[in-house]
């Protein structure tokens, strides 16, 4: 196994960093990789918001949800679906690309590069022996958060990044059976090996949690979904894109 491997399967969430700004050599070195991630057609329609500002790191600690690892971490960024500048080169080009641009496919788009390049900034931060934790909970309020990033139109924030200096190493969730995200050929739509698979899987994650809590708590992975799923949240959102001029048609 190659230590990039190593890496990747060696993911967990980070909560908790050391008060240690990153370096400008690793800031640019994280970005050089999120540059580095495949982009659907050349297009590179997403944008990265570095946040050092502590007063706008603790608004957007409140308006996630007031987690403090968003506040404390040695840097934050905000990934953003971006096809402004696309609105700009059809100016340059003199091209009416706004149909494209307002459309769900160019849109889609926007978000699969913004996904891919933070994938990369994850792998390369942990490769350099830092933590990651990921933030949708700027999600909770696009409009304040947009305001406080000063966004423009086609200009989406999507999610955090929290990067830093590790002061824990929690334990590693175990992840679904490979038999529920693999499919060899065509969609395997046997009910029945899906709900054995969920059991097998209930069982697994109901050990890790009582195992983690010393006892405290021992839900099911089911349960714990359904009950989220249940708890609609962020219903807002389709009126917030195509506010937002992303997605129209």
């Amino acid at each position: 196994m190659n230590p990039t491997i190593e890496t990747i399967l060696n993911h967990r969430s980070i909560r908790s960093f050391e008060d240690k700004p990153l370096t400008d050599e690793q800031i640019d070195t994280i970005i050089a990789c999120a540059q580095a991630a495949a982009t659907s057609s050349f297009i590179q329609a997403y944008s990265i918001i570095g946040i050092t500002d502590r007063d706008k790191k603790q608004k957007l600690s409140e308006l996630a949800g007031k987690q403090s690892y968003v506040v404390q971490n040695g840097h934050f960024l905000v990934f953003c679906a971006d096809l402004y500048r696309h609105q700009l080169i059809g100016e340059i080009e003199g091209k009416d690309v706004i149909p494209a641009i307002e459309s769900t496919e160019k849109f889609m788009v926007a978000l699969i590069d913004a996904s891919l390049a933070a994938q990369n900034v994850a792998i390369a931060a942990e490769s350099m022996g830092l933590g990651i934790c990921y933030i949708g909970g700027i999600r909770n309020n696009l409009e304040e958060v947009s305001k406080l990033l000063k966004t423009p139109e086609r200009v989406i924030p999507l999610f955090g990044l929290a990067i830093g200096v590790p002061m824990q190493e929690p334990g590693q969730k175990p992840r679904l059976p490979r038999s529920q995200v693999y499919h060899l050929n065509e969609y395997q739509q046997d009910k029945n090996r899906y709900l054995e698979g969920l059991e097998e899987y209930n069982e697994t994650i109901s050990a890790y949690y009582e195992q983690r809590t010393g006892g405290r708590r021992n839900d099911t992975w089911t349960g714990q979904i359904a009950g989220m799923l249940e708890n609609q949240s962020r219903m807002y959102m389709k009126e917030y894109v195509q506010k937002s001029k992303l997605d129209l048609r």
